[in-house]
């Protein structure tokens, strides 16, 4: 299905939340790896969050003032916030919970896969220019929270079905 042109490699983004119960967003740029004419896609392998304070020497649970959940979403479209797991643009999804009485942060059992095989060849191919990051966090203190998004990813070619068919998929998805 697809030929690999590089190794696996990483793309960062920080996602800044400052704002209690408001979607924050922001943007990977896929534009230098996306290349319509030549069928080069980004294959995904897997994606990771890392959550913070608002400074990196603060405790991420100095930030939360009570109970609290923080969602991430990755999207290969811009759906404007966080979405449904059957959503045909979500990539990977995230959730953390702080819980107040015993000062514990517990992550959520996601269920959709952000890490997609075990094999080179697996992933989850993007043809679309940017990834989206959403996130929320239910309630927050005077200080806000940082999320970390790590997208492990190389660049492929794919055969023309197969670009093809990627490309028509995503573009029933923006529907």
């Amino acid at each position: 299905m697809a030929a690999k042109k590089t190794a696996i490699f990483t793309l960062t983004e920080r996602l800044t939340i400052t704002a209690a119960a408001t979607d924050t967003f922001a943007t990977i740029d896929l534009g230098s790896y996306v290349d319509v004419g030549d069928r080069q896609a980004l294959q995904v392998h897997s994606v990771d969050f890392i959550y913070q304070g608002s400074t990196t020497s603060e405790v991420l649970q100095s930030t939360f003032t009570s109970d609290s959940q923080i969602n991430v979403q990755v999207t290969d479209l811009n759906r404007g916030g966080l979405v449904f797991a059957n959503d045909r643009a979500l990539v990977a999804s995230g959730q953390l919970n702080f819980d107040n009485v015993s000062n514990q942060l517990s992550m959520e059992a996601d269920m959709f896969p952000d890490n997609f095989g075990k094999g080179a060849d697996d992933g989850r191919y993007v043809v679309n220019d940017q990834l989206y990051i959403s996130g929320r966090v239910s309630t927050l203190g005077s200080a806000g929270c940082n999320i970390t998004v790590r997208v492990n990813a190389s660049i492929v070619t794919l055969n023309a079905k197969d670009f093809m068919a990627i490309a028509i998929q995503s573009t029933a998805a923006d529907n």
